[in-house]
């Protein structure tokens, strides 16, 4: 299937292909297409092509605006917001939601797979294949008419604009309303079309034969659409003129010339006063020579008469040049704008084809500049050389230019001025390879309005003032795959999972790309599976990745090495923090950490990161987290050894462990809770408490849980690597830590997380000895499977936990212990032992004074009533809320408003049970307590159901099944699947609904959720 966006938005059903694979719009042999265009210049309206007929419309406006706004960003995720934006402008109705599902889902019945259309939490991605969106084809079309009229292979050229015409169905996306936005998108492809159609018509032109008379009604036409527009004008002249109707070519200049002087007060170009000239002197012939002439070379500058040639310093363009699509255009209309002094720094990390790129544009570029095109190598990362001074530079550049080395000036602002006076008058293209700095290239600069200059350097050059930036970034996946193919010659790379695995372990980095294409074509004996073996041990990666003069470890050295021996402090900090970030090595860094390792302050740090961010030597992901590419990664490694790295980790684990406290401090309530996870277990190293002093306290719990969501990912990879580590300092500190973050994990709901950090904390408890952060970590284990409906693997854990702390005679975690038992006794429908294990709890809560643990209590106790008496069960809630509000207890308050919606619902009171819903949310904000705030959603959306109020259902479920993807909570999102296929039912949709009951038995297959997975397999069980 492919889809159509050059008119109204279409599908179309494969059927026939002239001979193209990739998809673009089929060549005729005599180099002519049937896509010709004719009339009023718009090619054939029905825009069939090879592989692009059989269009099949879209009866319903709201799925063609639908398709239009998910092909506008075809293979990226498009927010539902964006949807209902696009559908319904500014003012969607309450039902947006469950229209906008609908919508989704009529469209997966019109495609040819509906797993195309996917459903991930924050929207919906639609995965479009290579070649299957006409707008793709027309670009790709696009790029090689450029090319073939940069070359001025005419023939080329006309085969290329016509496969390209032949897709224009009509004006883009037109029909749909402008909330579906594209208006940019639309006038470059507008804008594109004129630009094929004055290709198309200067080679035809130059071609000549009997399809001269054809176009003159053509163009004629076209000068009446576009009167201003001097191309077709000129072109109308040429053809009348060739073609024997001199007069009439005339006349056309005449009526251009009258109406821009008239309206504009301007002559005509360059171009129409060329035409104009070739009219009145009747110079076909000689327009002839002159072709032949350009195209066997005899009219070459530098011939008899010339003996200053226009310099062609170009180095021959990159053999497997592969992707950067987009950057090219871009280029392109950079350097070829009416803008006077266009200048393009393109920038990147070491490797990453910021060379290729520039020549290969260069290339395409070359007949924009018939005055010459220089070439100057800077040497600003060149392995072994020192960078060109500016002085060194003009030199060259004079030189090139025809100066003789005795009237260049020495003086390098006298050398600029010369270089800009000898530039000025002239249309030249300048490219700046590997310049260092702004400095370096700033007195090189032409002054000339007609000059170009492409400039690359690892640095984006910020201080150049009026230079177009683009970054680039590693290749994609499948970029990647393309240029190992093409460069070892390997044609069975394809689609194998050892091509997949190289282009991963070469980071997708363009050079690192081709010295594993370089290995492969040299040793044919080396398969690609053997090469990915030598690659994937990290640390020798770098070793297998040079070959002759392609090193990775060489071009990252040349800045590291610079930065270390540099005069300047930041630059000395910015090598010292890299070697840092090797010997610590987690996936992201921010600047407290880093400070902390270097023993600098922030300030210094933050100085220091700016420095290795301008030579590509770390990437800034988000504001203020930083991480380098992955082979970065692996030299950082190398250079940091293995020196210090044991003190480093110390370092980073006594940092992460007094943060955790802070953390604690901030998102847990004071009382017995807060104060037994900061009391001291024996393996805690002495020393924690005064490095708690040196962190400041979190503002609040906002804050603190900010911190946390930056920092887990680390936190969770040092305990991961540090858990069987033999010094008993580390470890110990790893226990440490573990116990500390755990409650945010816990409170966030990050399940995945909170099994690795559960099982390192007892692990490394029980290698230690320690019992109390053994018992602590069965207790967080515990916690983990009751969020993941596995209440007797919970039940389990928590026994051996109470053991534990009956044993160390410790009241405060006995109650604790006793209330999860309760609970937990009681989800498995154990009543009566749940009962027995909660009223023992109350007397521990009174003997500590423990308001919060009394309040907790009477909360479970609600919950066990609530089977036999809902009733008497809201009672035990209204204590446990009076409690909570008489100490401040959020999580208290919310839970027993929680506890009492989930009481109404059971009396079958659903009005009753809504606003205690809506309060429990409100009062949580943002403290953070993933269970709680899952459950309440849950109540809110099953008392929302029960109203009859589906559209605001349907908008909670959605945000409950969101929240809880986010998390990698199956559980949770099974039971709102649940509620979810209920509310489709309701509507319905019983195919839908099957499908969200089906989904959600699956998940919860090995948890313990009886109730709802015998209501699941009732549901599944009857007929439709």
């Amino acid at each position: 299937m492919r889809f159509g966006l050059l008119g109204p938005p279409v599908l179309f059903d494969d059927a026939r292909d002239c001979g193209r694979e990739d998809g673009r719009a089929g060549d005729c042999e005599d180099g002519r297409s049937d896509g010709r265009e004719g009339g009023q210049g718009g090619g054939r309206e029905d825009g069939r092509a090879g592989g692009w007929d059989h269009a099949r419309a879209i009866a319903s406006p709201k799925s063609r605006v639908l398709l239009a706004a998910l092909l506008l960003d075809a293979g990226r995720v498009v927010s539902v917001e964006s949807l209902k934006d696009a559908l319904w402008g500014g003012e969607p109705p309450v039902s947006a939601l469950a229209s906008l599902h609908n919508h989704i889902t009529r469209l997966r019945r019109l495609l040819d797979d509906p797993g195309r259309l996917r459903t991930v939490p924050s929207g919906y991605v639609l995965r479009i294949d290579e070649g299957e969106l006409d707008v793709h084809v027309f670009d790709a079309h696009v790029t090689e008419a450029r090319a073939a009229y940069t070359g001025r292979d005419w023939r080329r050229v006309v085969r290329e604009c016509a496969g390209a015409l032949a897709l224009w169905r009509g004006a883009p996306l037109s029909g749909l309303p402008p909330e579906v936005g594209g208006y940019a998108f639309a006038q470059r492809l507008c804008e594109a079309r004129l630009l094929l159609l004055e290709w198309r018509y200067d080679a035809e032109l130059a071609l000549g034969g009997p399809r001269l008379h054809e176009l003159v009604p053509e163009l004629a036409a076209l000068t009446g659409e576009y009167p201003l527009r001097e191309v077709y004008h000129r072109q109308l002249m040429l053809a009348l003129h060739r073609t024997g109707r001199q007069a009439e070519a005339l006349a056309v200049h005449r009526e251009l010339r009258t109406r821009l002087v008239g309206r504009l007060g301007i002559e005509p170009g360059p171009g129409v006063r060329e035409a104009h000239v070739e009219v009145l002197r009747g110079a076909a012939g000689e327009r002839d020579s002159k072709d032949s002439r350009d195209s066997n070379g005899s009219g070459e500058p530098g011939g008899p008469g010339n003996p200053n040639p226009s310099p062609a310093q170009l180095p021959p363009p990159p053999t497997h040049f592969i992707g950067r699509t987009a950057v090219r255009g871009a280029l392109y209309r950079t350097l070829t704008a009416s803008d006077p002094y266009p200048t393009a720094v393109i920038s990147g990390m070491a490797g990453v084809g910021k060379s290729a790129l520039a020549l290969h544009v260069a290339h395409q570029l070359a007949e924009r500049f018939p005055d010459g095109q220089l070439h100057l190598h800077l040497h600003g990362a060149t392995p072994g050389m020192t960078p060109l001074t500016p002085a060194q530079a003009l030199t060259t550049l004079l030189r090139d230019l025809g100066t003789e080395p005795c009237r260049i000036p020495e003086e390098p602002e006298a050398a600029a001025a010369l270089l800009r006076s000898l530039l000025a008058p002239t249309r030249t293209l300048l490219v700046l390879d590997d310049a260092v700095s702004a400095a370096q290239v700033r007195p090189l600069l032409p002054g000339g309005a007609g000059c170009g200059v492409i400039v690359t350097s690892r640095s984006p050059l910020t201080a150049l003032d009026g230079a177009a930036r683009f970054p680039l970034a590693p290749l994609s996946d499948d970029e990647s795959a393309q240029l190992l193919r093409g460069a070892s010659g390997r044609d069975g790379l394809d689609g194998t999972d050892a091509a997949r695995l190289l282009v991963e372990l070469t980071g997708r980095l363009p050079l690192a790309l081709r010295v594993v294409a370089a290995r492969l074509a040299a040793r044919r004996a080396l398969t690609p599976d053997a090469l990915a073996g030598q690659l994937a041990a990290a640390d020798v990666r770098l070793h297998h990745l040079e070959y002759d003069d392609l090193s990775v470890r060489r071009s990252l050295a040349v800045a590291h090495d610079a930065l270390a021996a540099s005069e300047r402090e930041a630059d000395r900090d910015a090598a010292r923090t890299l070697r840092r970030i090797g010997a610590l090595d987690l996936p992201t860094y921010g600047v407290p950490l880093l400070a902390r390792l270097a023993g600098t302050g922030e300030h210094r740090t933050e100085a220091a990161l700016d420095r290795l961010l301008d030579v590509a030597l770390l990437e800034e992901t988000a504001y203020g987290r930083y991480a380098p590419h992955d082979l970065v990664r692996d030299f950082a490694r190398e250079r940091a050894g293995e020196q210090d790295a044991a003190g480093i980790a110390e370092t980073a684990l006594h940092w992460y462990a007094a943060v955790a406290e802070r953390v604690l401090a901030a998102i847990v309530e004071p009382g017995p809770d807060r104060d037994d996870r900061r009391r001291p277990t024996p393996s805690q190293p002495g020393g924690h408490a005064a490095h708690v002093d040196t962190v400041t306290p979190f503002a609040g719990a906002e804050e603190a849980f900010a911190w946390g969501d930056r920092e887990l990912e680390n936190v969770v990879a040092l305990a991961a690597r540090y858990v069987d580590d033999p010094s008993e300092q580390r470890a110990g500190l790893v226990s440490t830590l573990v116990r500390l973050i755990f409650p945010y994990a816990h409170r966030r709901g990050r399940v995945a997380e909170m099994e690795v950090l559960g099982q390192a904390g007892l692990r490394v408890a029980r290698r230690l000895g320690d019992e109390a952060a053994e018992a602590c970590a069965l207790v967080d284990l515990a916690g983990l499977h009751f969020l993941t409906g596995r209440q007797n693997d919970a039940l389990a854990l928590n026994d051996s936990a109470l053991a534990i702390w009956r044993r160390l005679d410790r009241p405060s975690w006995i109650r604790r212990c006793l209330n999860n038992r309760g609970l937990l006794l009681d989800g498995l429908g154990r009543r009566a032992e749940a009962g027995e294990a909660l009223e023992r709890s109350p007397e521990y809560a009174r003997r500590l004074d423990d308001p919060y643990g009394e309040a907790v209590t009477h909360s479970h106790l609600g919950n066990l009533v609530e089977h036999t008496d809902p009733r008497a069960a809201i009672e035990r809630h209204r204590r446990s809320l009076a409690l909570g509000d008489e100490i401040g207890a959020v999580i208290v308050r919310h839970s027993a408003h929680r506890n009492i919606g989930y009481a109404h619902l059971r009396l079958g009171q659903p009005a009753a049970a809504l606003p205690h819903f809506e309060e429990s949310l409100r009062i949580l904000g943002g403290h953070g307590d993933w269970h709680g705030e899952s459950q309440t959603r849950l109540g809110l959306v099953r008392a929302l159901r029960l109203l009859g109020r589906d559209g605001r259902a349907a908008h909670e479920c959605a945000e409950l099944l969101g929240r809880a993807d986010a998390r990698a909570d199956r559980y949770t999102g099974a039971l709102a699947r649940h509620q979810h296929g209920l509310l489709l039912r309701e509507r319905g949709h019983i195919g839908e609904a099957r499908e969200e009951w089906g989904s959600a038995l699956a998940a919860l297959e090995g948890t313990d959720e009886r109730a709802v997975v015998r209501e699941l397999r009732e549901l599944l069980a009857r007929p439709d």
